[in-house]
Formats: C-alpha cells, structure tokens, sequence
C-alpha cells in the first residue's frame, strides 16, 4: 500500500447524531477530522426524525436516520427497526465511495452489515467495541435487575453469538477500551494480534480552557469537600460514598460530600438521601443535579480530594472510566478503588491513591489526603502531567491514526497476490 496522508472511511456507531460522547466527538469528530481524515457517518437521529436526510458535520457527510421517541412497547420497536433498516445504507454507500476501510461501534446488526459491505466492495472492516453489552444484558437477566428478564436473556444471546462467532472473528481488526477488555476478548477466541486498546481520554484543549477563563476565587472556600462526579442511578451503588463520608467525618467533622451529577429519577436520589439521614449526615450530603460540563468542574475545582468508586462486577471491570482521567487534567488528588483500568491510571501516574472497594479503606485514604495538603498537591501535579502525556485525545488520536496505517499496510502486504 502506497503511503497515504490521509484516510477516507465509512462510520456506523451507536452513537445517535449528532455525537456527544467524547471518544466519538473529540477523538473523531475533532481530532481524526482536524488531520485531513474523510469521515462519512452513518447515525441516527437524537431528536424526533419522522424522515432520514443527509447533512454535515465536522468536515464529513452524515446520513442521519429517522426514529421514534415514543415510550411505548410500539415505539421503542419502531426505534430499533429504523435504526436497523438505516444500517442497509452501508451497502449502498460503500458501493458508491472508495473507503479505505468500514469502522462499526457498538452495533451487532450493524456490525454484520458493514462486514458484508466490506467484502462486497474489497475492502477493510474493524469493530469498535466499547462496553460488553452481551454479557450486561445476561448479566442483568440472572441478577433479576432486567425490566424484560427474558428479553434481556434473549438479546444478550443472540448478540454473543454475532460478536463472538461472525463479527469479532471476520474483523479485520478490533478496537476494544481497556486492557481488561482485550484479556476478555482474546478469551473468548478472537486472535490477540487483530486487538488494539483505545482507553478513554479527556479534551486536554478545553480541559486547559476552562481553567484559564475560570476566575472563581476558590480562596475561601473552608469545606472540606470531597466530589463524585458523575451518575446517580442505583446501579453505581453511590449509597457506599455515603457511609464512607459518615466515616470520614469522624476525624474530619466539617467534611462535605459533593455528588454532582443526577439519577434516572427521584428514587435514585431518595435513597441516597434516606441514606444520609440514616446515618445523621444529611447536612453534609449536597446534590447537585446534572449541569453542564463548564458547572459541574467547577465543584471538581473546589474539590479537595475527589472519588471515583466503581462498583465491582465483571460487567465493569473491562470498562475505562473517564472520571479518574478528568480529575487527574484539573489538577485535582484521586481516590479510586481497585478496578483494572483505575489502578493502572493511578499507579501510572501517581495521582492519587488506589483501594480496596470497602468503606474503611476508601475513608482512611480520603482522611490521608486530606491530612496532608502537601502530598494531595503533589499528587494533583503528577495526575495533570500523565494526563497531559498519555490521555489526552490529542495523544490518542497520534497512536490511534498510526495504528490505522500499520494495520491498512500489514493487511495490504498480507493479501495472496491475485492470480
């Protein structure tokens, strides 16, 4: 293959148009786009759409597909099957445009499409795996946290069967988010040399522009205040930083606990509340609802220590959180409990300390930090210059674009000639 300055490819992503998520909208539509790469999208609508159509977003074409935003048994079908007959444009498309390759994330129909498409056309497939859906949905079947037991059942074994047996294995590589991920990928039989880690990162750029424009004097804020940022809902098991907190407070009584970020709906935010009453703290336990990103780091910049506890199952374990590496670009001391990817970040980086996900521990290192205001600096320091090396997307878009054009080249040179 001749050497290229630049690719052309064709993207079908779960994400719905236009992008949000920021290994989509900042790896792709920032950095990938900033380079001269040609992206075309294929997305799905957002907002309510009663009709595809096409239009533009950072530099490439997008084919936005309708939806129904209904909350019926009959919508949520029809959203599916929109999305579904929307993915049948990759045929088309790829048949009209030379792509140097067809990149699907997170979609298991999707996914079988584009690689249709890719061998009809001569050329490259990837998949992006993000986050083990199959095994959440039978995961969620068998602990009976499923709204639709059997439908999660059903789902989460049709989809392994097409991730595992067809996509993953006709791949011509795999993206997956953590090391973890591609432990338990490789496992399950996919080649370890076609797996490339692409962990989550932060937008540094805007990360250093809302510090420098941010002119809050955070002087004489005297709380001792310890941040979650992040969700709510029941799942996360956000009641453990309340008993943690309880703890803390009883070396540090003027401790406070910021949990900024909101749930699925007020039973989420009921039970935590019901939590710190229960233990005589609720004046310390601050809600703050879901904010917009610019709000909600500014109580990470007041934080004097933040937390990152992930609860842990198997579901989770190969998942790369952003929080930590969020933290860690505002300069701010971490505390995050002993899950792969964090206790890689941390003991890379030296931005915070890293336990055992149980109450006493998480609380005696939250007191140690902030026992210590000279080492939470240091280690503050530390976090924002690993971030600044390893996670920003700048950073990653480099390894990633460089990873593109080895895997093209070495499958060029690994095609049996045409005879």
């Amino acid at each position: 293959m001749a050497e290229k300055k630049y690719l052309k490819f064709l993207f079908c992503s779960a994400d719905k148009f236009p992008p949000f998520r920021v290994d989509v909208a900042v790896l792709f539509g920032d950095e990938m786009a900033s380079r001269g790469h040609k992206i075309d999208w294929v997305l799905q609508s957002d907002q309510a759409c009663s009709k595809s159509y096409q239009t533009t977003w950072s530099g490439g074409r997008v084919w936005v597909g309708r939806t129904d935003l209904g909350e019926n048994r009959l919508s949520r079908l029809k959203k599916h099957v929109y999305n579904i007959l929307h993915a049948c444009r990759l045929l088309s498309l790829s048949c009209k445009n030379k792509y140097d390759f067809i990149q699907v994330k997170d979609q298991f129909v999707a996914g079988v499409l584009g690689l249709i498409a890719a061998r009809l056309n001569d050329t490259r497939f990837y998949y992006w795996l993000s986050y083990p859906f199959p095994e959440a949905s039978l995961y969620a079947a068998d602990q009976g946290t499923a709204r639709y037991p059997f439908f999660y059942r059903a789902r989460g074994i049709f989809f392994k069967f097409l991730l595992y047996k067809i996509i993953l294995p006709l791949s011509d590589h795999v993206f997956v988010q953590s090391e973890q991920m591609k432990v338990d990928v490789a496992s399950q039989g996919i080649a370890e040399e076609k797996l490339s880690v692409v962990p989550m990162g932060v937008n540094l750029k805007k990360f250093i522009q809302f510090t420098e424009s941010n002119t809050d004097d955070l002087s004489d804020y005297e709380e001792e205040c310890i941040v979650y940022l992040g969700t709510l809902i029941r799942e996360r098991r956000i009641d453990f930083l309340i008993r943690v907190v309880s703890q803390v407070r009883r070396d540090r009584p003027k401790a406070k606990l910021y949990l900024v970020g909101g749930g699925e709906d007020q039973e989420d935010i009921d039970l935590l509340m019901r939590e710190a009453r229960r233990l005589g703290i609720e004046e310390a336990v601050k809600i703050t609802g879901f904010l917009p990103q610019e709000e909600a780091l500014k109580y990470v910049r007041k934080a004097s220590v933040c937390v990152s506890p992930f609860y842990p199952t198997p579901i989770l374990n190969s998942t790369s959180p952003t929080k930590v590496v969020e933290y860690m670009a505002l300069g701010m001391p971490v505390v995050a409990n002993d899950h792969p990817e964090q206790r890689m970040v941390i003991n890379e980086s030296s931005g915070g300390l890293c336990v055992p996900y149980e109450e006493k521990a998480f609380a005696s290192a939250i007191t140690r930090i902030l026992d210590d205001p000279d080492e939470a600096k240091a280690m503050g320091e530390s976090g924002r210059r690993y971030v600044t090396e390893k996670r920003s997307y700048e950073k990653i878009a480099d390894m990633l674009e460089e990873q593109y054009f080895n895997i093209c080249t070495s499958i060029e040179n690994n095609r049996p000639p045409i005879t």
